[in-house]
Order: C-alpha cells, then structure tokens, then sequence
C-alpha cells in the first residue's frame, strides 16, 4: 500500500491541457462546492495546509496538483453546485472537466458526497458520467463526525439502497475516520 508520507503540492492548471509536465497516474477528487475535497487532501497526506480550504463554496478554481510518494498525483477538482456568490457554476465546471476525463493519465476518481444529505441531482448525473466512462471511482460519504448512529444508518441505506451504489466509505476529515479505506482503495486502483 502507498503509504503518503511525502506530499509537494505541483501546479495549479485551468484545464488539463496544462498539466504537470511529469507523466504519473492521477486521482482526481470530485464533489459540490465545499463538500470537502480539500479537506480530504490535506487529511490524507497528514499536513492540514498542503491544499487551501474555505468556508465559503467555490474556493477552488483550478486543477490542483498534489505529488505523492513521487509516484502519482492527487487534483483537487474545483466543484460544482452553488458558490458563495450564489450562482451555480456546474456550466464552468463542465467546461473545465470535459477533456480531464479523458486523460489517458486519469486512473481512478474519488467522489465525494456530502454524508449529512441525500445526493443531489448534480452528483446523481455526476455518478452516472463517472459509471458511463466506466472509470474506477471510490464514493466517500464526507463529514461523517457531524453524524450520530441513526443519521449514519440513513445515509447508509440512502446509498446502498436507494442509489444502488454497494461500496463507499464513510468518512471524516476531522476525526480521521475511513482515511485508511480511502488510502487503501486508491492503493488497489493504482
């Protein structure tokens, strides 16, 4: 398994046409607007600043490369819904993002849901795209220390039930939880 104790944040790229020029695998995180990608990052290489976090929806405006271990790189995905202006920018999102996935770089995906709310519209479609193209994917249900038992069984039965989706880690950024199935599953995809 990859262990992740060395992390450098790489370039910041408005389009995947300019991306970094080493050739490694990525894994790209995708989600709504502050759901919690960054966070994750910065969870999973253990170094709270290596990839910029806000309160406020739409922070992350480019493709952010993180390298890891010298052997692949972690893209911090701006999201899509709303920001905190108010506008929905799933447009801008869809424009960046209509080449990146299919970069012949791209291994595997981790979408990231909000655990405290039922999926959106915007991640049903986004997760419809990702099963279509047929690309590797890990669900991580996100903020998952904001939850108590009955509202984790909700979005546990939301999820394998309601959305048909067998697998996903429930996880938080905060207290570490599932941080060790989101490494090793990102291990298996690589």
């Amino acid at each position: 398994m990859i262990n992740f104790s060395k992390a450098k944040f790489v370039k910041s790229a408005p389009t995947y046409n300019e991306k970094p020029e080493k050739n490694l695998k990525e894994i790209v995180f995708v989600g709504k607007s502050n759901v919690g990608k960054s966070s994750l990052i910065n969870a999973l290489v253990n170094n709270r600043k290596m990839a910029f976090t806000s309160g406020k929806p739409g922070y992350t405006k480019l493709l952010n490369y993180f390298e890891i271990d010298e052997k692949f790189y972690l893209v911090d995905a701006p999201g899509y819904g709303y920001t905190a202006s108010g506008s929905k920018h799933l447009d801008n999102f869809s424009k960046m993002m209509e080449t990146y996935f299919d970069n012949p770089s791209l291994a595997g995906v981790v979408f990231i849901v909000d655990s405290r709310h039922n999926m959106s519209e915007d991640d049903k479609g986004f997760y419809d795209f990702i099963v279509d193209k047929g690309i590797p994917f890990i669900l991580v249900a996100s903020k998952a220390d904001k939850l108590n038992q009955s509202e984790k069984a909700k979005i546990k039965k939301h999820i394998e039930v309601e959305m048909g989706i067998e697998s996903f880690v429930l996880a938080s950024s905060t207290n570490g939880v599932g941080l060790e199935d989101i490494k090793a599953k990102i291990s298996q995809i690589l």
